[in-house]
């Protein structure tokens, strides 16, 4: 199976084909969201940190836009900066450089002249690499360079019947033809934990398995919290979900039935053609969504029970949902109707074919829901409060 793709220079194969408006922290996020506005081809994100953050915290934050930069659906990167942040521009660029080596513009806002002149100055460079990037031609690659992410959000049972599964059934596909995909929302696997571990495909990884969920407990319990305070949320208890162990057995099915390959740190690199892999994410949809894209994910496939807006400015974000009453009421939003796994008249496997050619006309260029609405939301996960 093959996909028209985008050719990186840094050998990797991109979906999309954007100019990257990134801000190094949120001193710079309202430069950026006006480069961006002015320049059609280019996407940002209103960044939140990049400041006031101590090393473990702020290491979290470069790995998210180091490798959102890096992201093969990116062709270029604009990076601007305050000047004075934690996330100085020298951190921020060399962290890009060891990942990629595609086309750097940067802007230094105290350095420029201030939020005008700098402006200028980076709408002028972002508008010459859309420019460029308009040159490239899509190219047919094997579905093996596509790394898929697998989210699940807003959750109800049928997520857990159908939505889910019908992921799982592609997750083992793409396995199958030689693709990455990855199990993420660490907080998720509680409860449920003893599956995943007995799918590993060595002792190693069956502990890291169980490292990530202790690991993310006990930082909730170091502030006097517990994550069942917290999850299932109110809406997974409104649609019929009563425990945090019913929510994972569901969450779950995403990754399908092959073994566990690796465990991935928040954000971390992810290796093409990896079979299924865990990403150490949490549970939060755009934060989750954000450490997959990071890692190297050009797509991914999000099942939601109760109904879910959530898109990314770099990576198409395909919905799906199996409850058919949900699909009815947000149509605009939602790509798939699942619901035929419960009710018939198709099986799961007539399903899982109609998904995996959804992902790949949407490889190809079809754009999802939320990418027509224009969501980008994005945040990035936290260690600890700012100082």
């Amino acid at each position: 199976m093959k996909f028209l793709g985008y050719k990186r220079p840094d050998g990797r194969v991109g979906i999309r084909n954007k100019v990257f408006i990134l801000p190094a922290s949120i001193c710079a996020a309202d430069t950026a969201r006006i480069v961006a506005s002015q320049v059609e081809g280019s996407v940002t994100f209103h960044n939140q940190n990049g400041c006031a953050q101590v090393a473990s915290d702020q290491q979290l934050t470069m790995d998210v836009m180091a490798g959102m930069a890096a992201n093969p659906n990116v062709y270029g990167i604009v990076v601007i900066s305050l000047g004075c942040e934690n996330c100085q521009m020298d951190l921020v660029t060399k962290a890009i450089r060891e990942r990629t080596n595609k086309p750097m513009k940067t802007f230094i806002i105290q350095e420029c002249g201030g939020t005008i002149a700098t402006v200028e100055k980076a709408v002028r460079a972002a508008k010459k690499m859309v420019q460029e990037a308009s040159l490239l031609q899509r190219e047919e690659f094997p579905i093996s360079e596509l790394i898929v992410g697998t989210e699940c959000g807003g959750s109800d049972p049928t997520s857990g019947l159908a939505a889910n599964p019908l992921i799982g059934a592609l997750s083992d596909k793409l396995v199958e033809l030689g693709s990455t995909s990855i199990l993420s929302e660490t907080t998720e696997f509680i409860g449920a934990e003893h599956i995943l571990a007995s799918r590993a495909a060595t002792p190693e990884i069956k502990d890291r398995i169980y490292e990530i969920i202790h690991r993310y407990e006990k930082a909730l319990q170091l502030v006097g919290e517990e994550v069942r305070e917290g999850n299932p949320s109110p809406g997974n208890k409104a649609g019929g979900i009563t425990t945090l162990e019913e929510k994972s057995l569901g969450c779950i099915h995403k990754g399908g039935h092959t073994s566990i390959n690796e465990v991935y740190d928040y954000a971390k690199q992810v290796k093409k053609a990896s079979g299924l892999v865990i990403m150490d994410t949490p549970g939060n949809d755009p934060s989750s969504v954000a450490g997959m894209v990071a890692g190297g994910a050009q797509v991914v496939v999000f099942s939601t029970g109760r109904g879910t807006p959530t898109g990314n400015p770099i990576v198409p974000v395909i919905k799906i949902t199996g409850n058919k009453i949900t699909y009815a009421n947000m149509e605009d939003n939602i790509d798939m109707d699942a619901s035929p796994v419960i009710y018939g008249p198709e099986t799961l496997e007539e399903m899982c074919d109609k998904l995996l050619d959804e992902v790949l006309q949407v490889a190809n260029g079809k754009l999802t829901k939320s990418e027509t609405l224009g969501y980008i939301e994005t945040a990035i996960a936290r260690v600890c409060n700012y100082v």
